[in-house]
């Protein structure tokens, strides 16, 4: 398996496993509340912040585990990358706007952040399983 398909494959981890955690801890708010008045900044921020160190910590360790090919790229890594990073950038725009939308309808902070915040994760996911199709079932540029 290539360094950059086992990059692909910690990154769908790292974004599914912290935003599961994050669901898990918001939607066991406290009985009587609504989700709108939930507090989600703490587990956002924490959510976000173990995202960060734990893909910081897969990519070191995937280097560590191969590291002659830690660095190495040929044209097909290249171009399934940039193709994985077009298409998830997409939800990160779709992102945008919802929350631009949200804004301007004058919704809770609530669902405006995890708006934002559901986009990224989506992103991520998108972006790591086109880059995992295309080394599984072949990457043809058209």
């Amino acid at each position: 398996m290539a360094v950059e398909e086992k990059r692909a494959w910690s990154m769908l981890v790292v974004a599914i496993g912290p935003y599961a955690i994050y669901l898990w801890v918001v939607l066991e708010r406290p009985a009587g509340v609504a989700l709108a008045h939930a507090p989600y900044a703490g587990a956002l921020l924490w959510a976000v912040g173990l995202s960060i160190v734990v893909s910081i910590a897969a990519h070191i360790a995937i280097a560590a585990t191969s590291p002659k090919d830690a660095n190495v790229k040929d044209q097909r890594d290249r171009e399934i990358h940039r193709f994985g990073e077009y298409v998830g950038q997409s939800f990160v725009v779709i992102g945008a706007v919802t929350g631009l939308l949200l804004a301007m309808a004058e919704a809770a902070p609530f669902w405006i952040a995890n708006a934002i915040y559901l986009a990224f994760v989506l992103s991520s996911v998108v972006s790591s399983m086109v880059k995992l199709v295309s080394y599984r079932l072949g990457f043809h540029p058209w």
